[in-house]
């Protein structure tokens, strides 16, 4: 998990506690500037995807299969244009009913499942 200067503090009371422990038992980087930590995902080989309530692939037509990392933007304002532009590729959680779009935590959680069911399909992950 990569948490750049703009981001939360991982480390903040409710950022612990809405965890349940999953902190302490994944790597943590905390800092980085947002273009650096995208360029350095990309000089490791890893696709760019970034999380948009409008346009886009939807979560369900997107290859998870490979080596990925993902960008969510800020709750209340979403990803800026600058960084967007630097996506590989934008991905939306398919929508149903009247919903605008899910909250952070829940969209995360969405993406993070595909990726792991991705992964798996691929024989990468095996929790």
């Amino acid at each position: 998990m990569v948490f750049p200067d703009e981001s939360v503090d991982p480390y903040n009371p409710k950022c612990v506690r809405s965890s349940a422990g999953s902190l302490f038992h994944v790597p943590v980087v905390d800092g980085g500037a947002v273009p650096d930590v995208l360029a350095a995902c990309k000089s490791n080989g890893l696709k760019v995807l970034a999380t948009t309530a409008d346009g886009g692939a939807l979560l369900d037509d997107v290859d998870l299969r490979g080596p990925h990392a993902w960008v969510f933007g800020n709750e209340a304002w979403g990803i800026t244009d600058d960084v967007l532009a630097e996506a590989d590729e934008r991905v939306r959680v398919p929508l149903y009913g009247r919903a605008e779009s899910l909250n952070l935590a829940t969209a995360a959680a969405v993406c993070l499942y595909a990726s792991a069911r991705g992964q798996r399909s691929a024989g990468g992950c095996r929790t």
